[in-house]
Formats: structure tokens, sequence, C-alpha cells
């Protein structure tokens, strides 16, 4: 790499410092490359570390440990004079992300990753130009890796840069707790926000244009998390338009449309969350004939390559599902195959995971997606309601359903709502990238108790030979 002068040369430019950029640099270097990383923020993570996943699930935590107080008392503990202290929470989170940033910043440094701070445009195949705060205005390069992300849709009249309109970064940094909080979007975000400040006093409107929650998910699982969240201060409106809002004496009052009638609810903030776009805009991708799928994500193969050779493109950017960990899997993808190595991204299944109370995982095909394929299925579900484990949390909402193919019992989907299901759903998504079948999962010993412990019943449940249930013979 040539330094000290406006122009370098590098054998790979990664622009974004994401979850699929950073992982994707470091990778590249640990492969004997010569790497440059460019993000406009000084903070690397992206959106996932600095202002998503992240800081979300500490807020979550917190505000699971606030609501917990409460129900402590049926297990014979009594605390009094308690409260939150908004301040105090944002300075913890705060903390929790510039630890993971500084040791992401470490970590490139350590593998002799070059970072620059700046924005990044394509010039031609091989040139970047960077404004920004670097020194450096131009990037001579072999091979480019494009992960620079997703924003949040903004939607008409529901302007961000009103101070009653927020987004899900803005809704971690809210210095009081709103008395009213209405959310447009009843996704994951939309839930997971509705969960956290509904916990902590709010009285949460969710206003949903779908007739459920999470529609992208199966739901049998969401309506658990649904019939759950009115414990939490959490109203939802199904059905529903966001038409536009006008502000009297500091507040905000939303008109929605319901089957053509009008209404109007309060708030003291109108969080949005109806969808993120990938950033695509402004990048100079026409420079160097990148294109676009017909619903504007950019085009890759399996080796992550864009229609340009020697430009790759990892995360958002790319397609659904916009998740971190899909995101990394295909920055390791799209280094390895610039380093001729045999990669591509060729997984089955990508998992799925929402930070509600009870949280919901699920990976691979659901029972009706199983069926439209051709399969003949078996299904095994075990309720948290007889695990001993999840009765030592007094958490029993939810369960866990395995479907598997009849004939094989090779298995297919899992698909759970309930207690720490997310540290569950890694053994159910690495049973069916080796074609595992049920009596794998019977046969290996599950330790007692744990929440784990209901794959392994589920999966007995499928198979006829479920001991602490009762399932009849099909």
């Amino acid at each position: 790499m040539v330094v000290g002068s406006l122009t370098v040369e590098t054998d790979v430019v990664v622009i974004g410092g994401g979850p699929g950029g950073y992982v994707a640099a470091i990778r590249a270097a640990q492969l004997g490359k010569d790497v440059m990383l460019v993000d406009e923020n000084k903070s690397l993570g992206g959106v996932c570390l600095n202002t998503g996943c992240i800081p979300t699930k500490a807020m979550i935590h917190a505000s699971d440990f606030f609501h917990t107080i409460k129900e402590m008392e049926s297990m014979g503990i009594s605390i009094k004079d308690y409260s939150v202290n908004i301040e105090k929470m944002r300075e913890w989170k705060n903390g929790i992300v510039q630890k993971l940033a500084g040791g992401v910043s470490m970590l490139c440094k350590k593998h002799g990753v070059e970072v620059l701070e700046g924005r990044a445009i394509f010039v031609s195949k091989n040139e970047l130009r960077i404004e920004g705060k670097s020194d450096v205005n131009k990037v001579k390069f072999k091979n480019a890796i494009i992960a620079t992300g997703s924003h949040e849709i903004e939607i008409p009249g529901f302007p961000f840069k009103d101070e009653l309109v927020i987004s899900s970064k803005d809704a971690l940094d809210l210095k009081e707790i709103p008395k009213n909080l209405v959310i447009i979007g009843g996704g994951y975000i939309g839930t997971e926000m509705g969960t956290v400040y509904g916990k902590l006093g709010s009285n949460v409107t969710i206003i949903e244009a779908m007739d459920r929650l999470i529609p992208s998910l199966q739901e049998s699982i969401v309506s658990v998390v649904a019939n759950k969240l009115k414990e939490f201060n959490v109203k939802t409106i199904f059905n529903a338009k966001a038409l536009s809002y006008e502000s009297r004496d500091g507040k905000a009052y939303v008109k929605i449309s319901v089957d053509g009638k009008e209404s109007e609810v309060e708030a003291d903030k109108i969080l949005v969350v109806v969808g993120r776009k990938p950033n695509t805009e402004g990048i100079g991708l026409e420079a160097v004939n990148v294109k676009l799928d017909e619903k504007g994500f950019i085009a890759v193969d399996e080796t992550m390559k864009t229609s340009s050779d020697n430009i790759y493109a990892v995360g958002d950017v790319v397609g659904q599902p916009m998740l971190a960990h899909k995101a990394s899997r295909e920055g390791k993808v799209a280094v390895e195959a610039i380093c001729g190595l045999p990669s591509a991204f060729d997984n089955k299944v990508i998992p799925f995971v929402v930070f509600n109370d009870p949280e919901i995982a699920s990976v691979g095909m659901t029972e009706e997606e199983a069926k439209k394929k051709g399969h003949e299925i078996i299904k095994g579900k075990f309720p948290f309601t007889a695990l001993g484990r999840a009765m030592t949390l007094n958490q029993t909402d939810g369960f866990v359903e395995v479907i598997a193919d009849k004939k094989t019992k090779i298995v297919l989907g899992v698909h759970a709502v309930g207690p720490n299901v997310s540290d569950m759903i890694s053994e159910a998504a690495l049973a069916i990238e080796m074609n595992a079948t049920l009596e794998d999962i019977v046969s290996t010993i599950h330790p007692h108790p744990t929440i784990p412990e209901s794959l392994m019943e589920a999966a007995e449940a499928a198979m006829n030979q479920s001991v602490h249930i009762f399932t009849p013979k099909k």
C-alpha cells in the first residue's frame, strides 16, 4: 500500500464498516491481502453495532430487569422504591457500544487494515474518490467490496426532521420515557421497541397495515408474542394506515384510517419503523456498470460478485433478509472468492431471531413451505409449560416446533417462541445444514435442565417417542 499521498493503492478496498464490511476486511488481511476499509463514520461496526442490534438488545435486557422486579412477589422477593434512570441506562448502553466499536478498530489495526473515514464513490472499476476528513482523496484498487448497508424508510406525512417523529436510531437515545408512544410498523423492530418502552412505563400503540404483527414469520409463533404484549402496556391496531399528524401543545395527534374510518391517537413521540432501503445511491454504481435487481438491491452471484467482474457486494445492499449474521457470512465468501478459494454463499438456511418477550427464533421451512416443495411432513411440538428450566425461569409461554420429511426424517425447519430460544436456534440451523435427522437430535444428549432440551423433546414428539408430554400415536 502506498501511503503518505493523496492517492493510495490497495489490493482490496471495502466500502462500509458494518458486520459485512469489517469482517470482510479482516478476513482479506488474514488471507494476505493489502486491505483498505472506508466508512463514513468514525465508529466502526455499522448500524448493527452503533444504532441497531447491540444497543437495542441492551435496552431490551435493561427493560426486562425492570419488568421482572414487578413479578418477583410470586417468588417471595419484595422490592420497594425502584425507578428508571433513563440517562444512566443510556450511558450503560453507550458504554457497551463504545467497547465493541473500539474492539473492531483494534482488530483492524492488528490485522494491518488501513481505515479511512470518508464517503467512497466509484470513478472507474479500479478507482474510488474519497470525500471526507481523510487526507486521501483517491484509492486505486484491484478488487472492491460494497458493504454500504441500509437506511430507514421515511413515509409521507412523518418526516424524521420533525421533533416529534423519530427513527429506530433516535428511539435508543431518548432523554425521557414518553408517556404515550405511537409506533408505525409492527415488524420485529416495532414490536421490540414497543416491548422496551411498554415495560419502562410508556403507553404504546402499534399501528400495523397488515392484519397481524411480524407478517414475515408464521402466525402460530407470533401470536404468543402478540398476546403477551398486552401485559406490557402495548396496544395494537391492525389493518390501519397512518395518514398524517398534527402538533398541538407539544404533542402529536396521529390520524389513522381503519376500514375507511378515521380516528386520532395521541403521542408524545411517533416512532416510524416500516422497513429499510439499501444504500446504493450516490456511490457511483453507474460508473462501474454494477446492476441492480428489480427490487433495487445490487445483483450478485453465489460468490457475491456483481455485474462488474472485480467488484463484490454483501449485506443489506444485496437483499433480504437484512441481518448482521448474513452479512458477515457474505463478507467472508466474497473475500475468499477474490482470493481464489472455492467459496460460495450456498447456505441452506439463515436463522432469524426477534428479541421480544418471549423471544422468537426461526430457521428453515415452515409447514406450508415444506408442503409447497413437495414434502410429506411430520412435526413435533413441545410446550414450555412442560419444561423444567422454563418453569424455574418463571417463563412458560411458548413452544418449540420441529418439521421434518416423513420418509427420510431429515429436519426441514425449527420454529420457536419462548425464553432464550435465541440461544437454541444455532443448533437447529446446524442440524439443517448437515442434513440431520430427527433421530440425530433425539440421540444427542442435551444437558438438563436447559432450554435446548425443548428441541430434543419436540423431535421426540415428532417420532411419537415423547416422554414428558403425551402424544397420541399417529
